[in-house]
C-alpha cells in the first residue's frame, strides 16, 4: 500500500475572465457526473471495464457540509478519499481594487493515497478546463486555464 501523505491542497481560483464568476458544490457535483462519464466512455470504446480504473470515487456529503464541501469516497483498495470545497476570498487586483474571488480547494487528507493524488490531479485539470480558471497544483505549480491578456 502506498505510504502515508502529508495534508496537501490544490486551488482552482476563479479570476474576472474565467467562465463563471462563482461556482458553488451543485456545479462541481455536477462536472464531476460528467468526468465519470466521459472517463467511462472512453473506456467502453477499449472494451475493458476501464470505468472502474477511470474515476471509481462516489459523491458523499455531510449535513454540515452542505452547500459548502463534499467529498469522493473510494472502494477501491488503492484510492479513499478527496475532499471539494467552495469558499470565496479576497483579491487583490493589479489597480489595488479589491475584488471577491470564488475558489474551489480540493483537499488531500492525510488517510489520502498516492492513487488518489494522481486522480485529483486529473479531476483538478478538467475542472480549471472547464471552468477557464487558475489551478494552484498539489506541487505549487499554477497553470492558466482562461484567455490571457
Amino acid at each position: 500500500m502506498g505510504g502515508w501523505m502529508v495534508e496537501s491542497h490544490a486551488y482552482i481560483k476563479l479570476v474576472p475572465s474565467s467562465a463563471k464568476e462563482t461556482v458553488t458544490t451543485e456545479d462541481i457535483k455536477d462536472l464531476f457526473l460528467y468526468f465519470k462519464e466521459i472517463t467511462a466512455k472512453t473506456g467502453s470504446q477499449v472494451d475493458w471495464n476501464y470505468n472502474e480504473a477511470a474515476f471509481p470515487y462516489e459523491m458523499k456529503e455531510m449535513p454540515d457540509g452542505k452547500g459548502k464541501w463534499f467529498y469522493l469516497k473510494s472502494e477501491n483498495d488503492r484510492y479513499n478519499i478527496i475532499l471539494l470545497g467552495v469558499d470565496k476570498e479576497t483579491a487583490i487586483n493589479e489597480d489595488e481594487s479589491e475584488q471577491e474571488q470564488s475558489y474551489i480547494q480540493i483537499t488531500l487528507p492525510e488517510s489520502s493515497t498516492f492513487g488518489d493524488k494522481g486522480k485529483a490531479n486529473e479531476f483538478c485539470r478538467f475542472l480549471a478546463k472547464k471552468l477557464q480558471g487558475e489551478l494552484h497544483l498539489f506541487n505549487g505549480r499554477v497553470m492558466y486555464f482562461y484567455p490571457r491578456k
